[in-house]
């Protein structure tokens, strides 16, 4: 099978964003999507939350089934925040939900405003996770916390990429290897406290049948989650 065409994150998020459900969809978000849910409170009642990178709200629809007082939302491409304001219009139930544009790194919210924030599968689409871990701070409240998840660093390393099928053509988004190592360091200069540290495995229940996948995936940890605190 030939390799699929590398597209930057905004290029590829404008084609994937038709076909992007609000929920995981495919075994690695599966296994991340448990392990950052375990990490996530019970209840959100009263708090503010920001999804950054929030794709078609996956992330904000447990927000909100768990209480969320008020959530923004933002992500790079246009055609995903379309994609989520259709996937959220029965579930806000007179929650305010903002949607915006906006980079991780670069995100349009004010300081210190969230009390949790949480960032799916998204830094790996940065080349700079120390911007990213910075920007994320910023709009934490001291005392907040922060659930980061990334593609693990092993699939990296396997050839693993994030790809998907547009029309006839298959693609995959650009995306660059962050080491535990590059966590820790950034995490200790920025301010972050490693509360928790997740990897989480593949459940062979997840993988359809016939499914064609690398089968050392089923050995190895797919994904890297993180709680942070910010520290006062």
């Amino acid at each position: 099978m030939s390799r699929p065409h590398m597209l930057a994150p905004a290029q590829a998020y404008a084609l994937w964003a038709a076909s992007y459900p609000a929920h995981a969809h495919n075994p690695v978000m599966h296994a991340e999507e448990r392990a950052m849910l375990e990490l996530m409170p019970a209840s959100l009642h009263g708090q503010a939350v920001v999804d950054a990178g929030c794709g078609s709200g996956r992330y904000i629809l447990h927000a909100l089934r768990r209480g969320a007082a008020c959530i923004t939302g933002v992500d790079l491409s246009p055609e995903m925040l379309e994609r989520a304001d259709v996937e959220l219009s029965a579930e806000r139930n007179g929650i305010p939900v903002e949607l915006l544009q906006g980079s991780v790194t670069a995100l349009p919210v004010a300081d210190a405003w969230a009390d949790l924030t949480v960032c799916g599968l998204v830094v790996g689409h940065v080349e700079d996770l120390h911007a990213s871990l910075a920007e994320l701070h910023r709009v934490t409240r001291p005392g907040g916390r922060l659930l980061c998840s990334d593609v693990h660093p092993i699939g990296h390393a396997l050839g693993w990429v994030r790809d998907f099928k547009a029309g006839d053509e298959r693609y995959a988004v650009q995306h660059t290897q962050h080491l535990y190592s590059h966590w820790h360091t950034a995490c200790a200069v920025l301010g972050w406290q490693i509360e928790r540290v997740l990897e989480p495995m593949l459940d062979p229940a997840d993988i359809p049948t016939g499914a064609r996948f690398d089968r050392v995936a089923l050995d190895v940890p797919v994904a890297l989650v993180f709680q942070l605190r910010r520290q006062p």
